[in-house]
């Protein structure tokens, strides 16, 4: 296979639709913008969440507290969901997202005591709650904070 004979893969692209390109094609002349009005303008249209002049949804709603966009989001996994783990591991966010116990690392992960573990296992992660340290060491275990 030669570089120019390199094609996407069938149904894979459309060809555009060239508007203002007359009569026949069906989008000529005012190129589906109709007649007259804001969105026929040059740069025409309204700001997202516009409604025309009424109160717009996200101002008629309360808002109440304080978010700290700065603040860290950590995943929470349980001690007990660490025993579908083979003794002997050494498990990082890496390999929980592998196993299917988490789907995103955000910040970190965070280690709860909940529940009980059995197997030998070295768990690196953010934050390990005193409960959580004290039942993996128990297990003959360690904890790491990353």
């Amino acid at each position: 296979m030669r570089l120019h004979e390199l094609s996407p893969a069938e149904g894979s692209t459309k060809v555009a639709k060239r508007k203002g390109r007359g009569a026949g094609t069906g989008n000529g002349k005012t190129a589906g913008k109709g007649h007259k009005g804001q969105n026929a303008r040059s740069g025409g249209g309204v700001r997202p969440g516009f409604e025309g002049g009424q109160m717009p949804l996200y101002r008629r709603l309360p808002k109440r507290g304080f978010n700290n966009i700065f603040a860290k989001e950590y995943v929470e996994v349980n001690v007990s969901a660490l025993n579908s783990f083979e003794d002997g591991t050494e498990i990082t966010a890496e390999a929980l997202k592998n196993a299917g116990i988490i789907s995103k690392t955000m910040d970190g992960i965070a280690v709860l005591g909940n529940g009980e573990i059995t197997k030998k296992l070295t768990v690196k992660a953010a934050k390990f709650t005193k409960t959580a340290i004290a039942k993996i060491e128990a297990a003959g275990g360690k904890a790491e904070v990353m």
